[in-house]
């Protein structure tokens, strides 16, 4: 049951992995999310978890295509419950963001990749789409280096796509 779009709050690192729905715990003043519904990433489901795999670098491959910058996978599996891994891109403009994540949803769709659902800030400056094995973060680049996920997931093996 895919969850409706939202807005994220920009100000609120608590939304860091899956945006505004407090995954991380709530923020001031915000309800704390029903993950319940929520499915566990699939990374005992054998050729399932290859196929995840592969939809990965497949995506991350689409995003470089697409002119996003600094497009980079790190594999959670054995140090996240949320999700197996996360694929982090710049994008230039609003535009772009909004495009690309658009195609992103559709090439996931084609594959039969489950779709959590997806959330974006107020102004476009950070889209993230949750799809259970895959959590793609897509920034322009201010907001990006506001927020560093990157040091977020230093522990986590960085996976060579190109």
């Amino acid at each position: 049951m895919p969850v409706s779009d939202r807005v994220m709050d920009p100000l609120n690192p608590q939304q860091a992995i899956l945006g505004p729905s407090g995954a991380l715990g709530p923020g001031e003043g915000r309800r704390q999310a029903d993950n319940s519904q929520r499915p566990k990433p699939g990374r005992d489901r054998g050729n399932k978890a290859t196929e995840i795999r592969q939809f990965v670098v497949d995506a991350a491959q689409l995003l470089d295509g697409r002119h996003c910058e600094d497009v980079l996978i790190f594999d959670l599996r054995g140090l996240s419950d949320v999700t197996d891994y996360i694929l982090i891109a710049s994008g230039s403009s609003d535009r772009q963001i909004t495009s690309v994540a658009s195609e992103l949803r559709g090439f996931a769709d084609e594959r039969s990749i489950d779709r959590f659902g997806s959330e974006q800030d107020a102004s476009t400056t950070w889209l993230v789409i949750d799809l259970i094995d895959v959590v793609v973060h897509i920034f322009e680049p201010s907001t990006r280096a506001h927020y560093d996920l990157e040091m977020m997931c230093n522990d986590a093996p960085r996976i060579i796509w190109q």
